[in-house]
């Protein structure tokens, strides 16, 4: 009986290690999307009379329990160690916090260092941050509610989605890269806002043509939609894009070159991309 040589094993091994963590990911990510979009693959007699109040406690731990599997996952395959797992809780609770930093317009102090980390450290790590740092910034301000789960998910895909900027990015010129951050920044904070809005959208009954109603098509649907985040978001968001950005622009340059320097400091331990 032939076997197969001990580096083609290790090859093996490592793939297989690889793979686990990044489909721990995925996992969020579609289980995220599926708890955003149900509602509107449900009869009208079928949506309860508050959004999402029976399934949020079950979503919220469920995301706690698979980021709690892929940072167990990332440690176990060494692509995390105890420096790297410090950087993290310092790097949540300091956005956590900075969520109390109130800034005109309507502004959150919260999105410019997930953003800005998430380009350092990479998609993973960026998502990770976003996921813990939302956890952070809802026991700083009572924030705790139906909605704090899809806050998290959405802080997760906008630090994971910086990450891969990052990857394109940090070979640039630092200050070409920290406009392209902002840019990233700014359109985030119409994003962040938009998919924030379908987390309860699909159960509001009572805004006429701003409403959803089970049997419209996808293009009534979107029309609908975009009718309301006019409506209601769309001043309130533009105010926290322009801070996103305007922030990123002026201490981009010395909070990235801090982070990573960190970063590089990790490698080749930490391997987040």
């Amino acid at each position: 009986m032939s076997t197969a040589p001990t580096s083609e094993i290790k090859a093996r091994s490592f793939g297989l290690s690889s793979a686990r963590p990044r489909f721990v990911y995925l996992l969020i990510t579609v289980l995220g999307i599926a708890a955003f979009l149900y509602p509107f693959w449900l009869p009208q007699d079928a949506l309860p009379n508050s959004a999402h109040a029976g399934d949020a406690p079950l979503l919220a731990a469920l995301v706690g329990v698979i980021v709690l599997a892929a940072l167990a996952l990332e440690i176990r395959r060494g692509t995390m160690n105890g420096a790297t797992v410090a950087i993290l809780g310092v790097l949540a609770a300091t956005s956590g916090l900075l969520r109390l930093l109130d800034l005109p317009g309507g502004g959150s102090g919260i999105f410019f260092l997930i953003i800005l980390a998430g380009a350092a450290f990479g998609p993973r790590f960026g998502m990770l941050l976003g996921l813990a740092s939302m956890s952070v910034s809802a026991l700083v301000t009572g924030g705790i509610g139906p909605w704090l789960p899809f806050q998290m998910l959405a802080l997760g895909w906008m630090g994971a989605g910086a990450g891969f900027l990052g990857i394109v990015t940090q070979r640039m010129e630092k200050r070409l890269e920290i406009i392209l951050l902002a840019a990233y920044g700014w359109i985030w904070g119409f994003l962040y806002g938009a998919i924030l809005n379908l987390w309860f959208w699909p159960f509001v009954r009572d805004g006429g043509a701003l409403s959803w109603k089970p049997g419209l098509s996808f293009s009534e649907t979107l029309q609908r939609y975009w009718a309301f985040y006019v409506g209601t978001s769309l001043a309130w968001d533009a105010a926290g894009a322009l801070a996103n950005a305007l922030i990123i622009l002026i201490i981009g340059v010395a909070v990235m070159q801090t982070l990573r320097r960190f970063a590089h400091r990790l490698e080749p331990v930490v391997i987040l991309r």
